[in-house]
């Protein structure tokens, strides 16, 4: 994915009207679809990135367009490098000395409580799944060490707990070779 200085992604309950806010987020502003497609259990996302200025327009556009269907939004003005590729997959990491997991019920939470976690503390994240296949639940595994990811667990889970979506968050110090290797 291309470098982008904000990021913005609008979480809805109808797929129709996903659809239509990923017409109105793509022609508002000069902004680029990231992601646009169907999440379980029948919902719809879009992730547009592009200058703050852009996303932010392009974002208050679809937000008037349908906002009984709305699940869940956001706007990261100047979102961490590590966020858009752990989006694309698990990552390679050397070295695991703890892993923390927050796990969400909407995507957009996961996707800001990762991107406060990791702006808070050393860590990285190895995965990020949004609620594909998973009942529309989303989770996030991070890696650093043991002090990083309670403190990133900490914050990261407490941004989604005050949004509501909170759904479980655990810290595990020095994980078994073979759960690391579930992960990867």
């Amino acid at each position: 994915m291309a470098n982008h200085h904000a990021i913005g992604l609008v979480e809805l309950n109808s797929i129709a009207k996903g659809i239509e806010a990923s017409d109105i987020l793509a022609k508002t502003a000069d902004v680029t679809i990231l992601v646009a497609k169907t999440i379980c259990p029948g919902k719809y996302i879009v992730l547009i990135g592009g200058g703050v200025a852009n996303v932010k327009q392009s974002m208050d556009a679809a937000l008037r367009l349908t906002p009984e269907t709305i699940v869940d939004h956001f706007i990261i003005p100047n979102i961490h490098p590590s966020i858009l590729p752990a989006i694309g997959g698990a990552k390679a990491i050397e070295k695991v000395e703890a892993v923390g997991v927050i796990e969400t019920y909407s995507v957009a939470a996961t996707i800001e409580a990762t991107d406060v976690a990791v702006k808070t503390a050393q860590v990285e994240p190895i995965r990020m799944h949004l609620a594909f296949g998973i009942g529309g639940k989303s989770y996030v595994i991070l890696t650093g060490d043991i002090s990083s990811i309670n403190t990133a667990v900490e914050v990261g889970s407490a941004v989604a707990g005050e949004r509501g979506f909170l759904v479980q968050r655990i810290v595990i110090a020095r994980p078994d070779k073979q759960v690391i290797s579930t992960l990867l």
